[in-house]
């Protein structure tokens, strides 16, 4: 068997496995989503990052106030592993009524303008749903950016999974290239971007302090928007109750092409660190954002200071 149809046999038997799961009504899903918390309890689920991470986020909170945090994002990570299996077979209608989508029309102006839209987000609530966005603006396609994972089938798998809202997944090597050709085809778009995963330990260009923390940022963002001369916007994804999401979308307040380098950058970083502040179980605390801190160097790096 060649690697390709390895690949795809594979990414199949994944969803043969899940589809069954994913059928069940959303109250069994949640079900299941507390058996597995119970699990990830007992098992402590990358339990030293995790706490390692609120630690150095929260340094004024007692370790009773971070245990209490890390048993609530096991809660909601356990909520998120369902609500994605979920995706397999949930409906476009079923899905709008879970996701509320606050303001929409400040992407539905640029798009009638001609223009196109960079979104931001981050790791936050649950990312998965939110490109459901898409399924509420007229005349433009939903765009993702991912990085290919390691695990080639599973891969594989997880891009079907996400073509539930009818967008494109593009890997980030090549969506310089895309957007050329969707402006050269004046086929306009909105470009989801996640902008809280470490850069790789080549691209650490820009520093600056989150959560308590010298943190390299990703530039992708304010680059992209700049590249296509789009209008940029920041999805404020909430989580309402179990099953239940909210994205209020925020316009940046400024010029994207006359306004100091980073701001737009330092912009979307401060909006996601007040929503952690507020809620941070759910925000993911297992996935090692600051493993390159210590190449942090004052003199080299660039950083930038910013004011709301």
């Amino acid at each position: 068997m060649s690697e390709e149809k390895n690949i795809k046999f594979k990414s199949q038997l994944y969803r043969a496995l899940l589809l069954p799961i994913s059928i069940l009504p959303m109250p069994i899903l949640y079900l299941l989503a507390d058996l597995f918390f119970i699990l990830v309890l007992i098992i402590g689920y990358r339990r030293k990052v995790i706490t390692t991470n609120l630690k150095n986020s929260f340094p004024e909170k007692s370790d009773r106030e971070i245990r209490k945090i890390r048993v609530k994002f096991y809660r909601h990570f356990c909520d998120l592993f369902v609500e994605t299996i979920a995706l397999l077979t949930i409906s476009h209608k079923s899905i709008k009524k879970r996701v509320v989508v606050k303001n929409a029309e400040a992407i539905q102006e640029s798009i009638d303008k001609g223009k196109d839209v960079i979104a931001v987000l981050g790791h936050y609530g649950n990312w998965e749903w939110a490109p459901t966005v898409s399924l509420h603006i007229d005349n433009a396609r939903g765009v993702a950016v991912y990085r290919p994972l390691k695990n080639k089938p599973f891969d594989d798998f997880m891009l079907k999974l996400r073509s539930v809202y009818n967008s494109l997944n593009i890997p980030i090597r090549t969506i310089a290239r895309s957007i050329v050709t969707f402006r050269k085809n004046n086929e306009r778009f909105i470009l989801g971007l996640i902008s809280d995963q470490s850069p790789s330990r080549y691209e650490l260009n820009y520093w600056t302090t989150f959560l308590n923390q010298h943190t390299p940022i990703i530039l992708g963002p304010e680059k992209m928007c700049k590249l296509a001369k789009a209008d940029i916007v920041y999805w404020k994804m909430e989580k309402l109750r179990r099953g239940k999401y909210q994205i209020t979308i925020i316009p940046y307040p400024g010029d994207v092409e006359s306004d100091p380098e980073f701001s737009i950058t330092e912009w979307h970083v401060r909006l996601l660190e007040e929503q952690i502040n507020e809620n941070p179980q759910y925000w993911l605390w297992s996935h090692k954002r600051w493993k390159y801190q210590h190449l942090y160097n004052p003199k080299t790096m660039k950083s930038a200071s910013y004011e709301q």
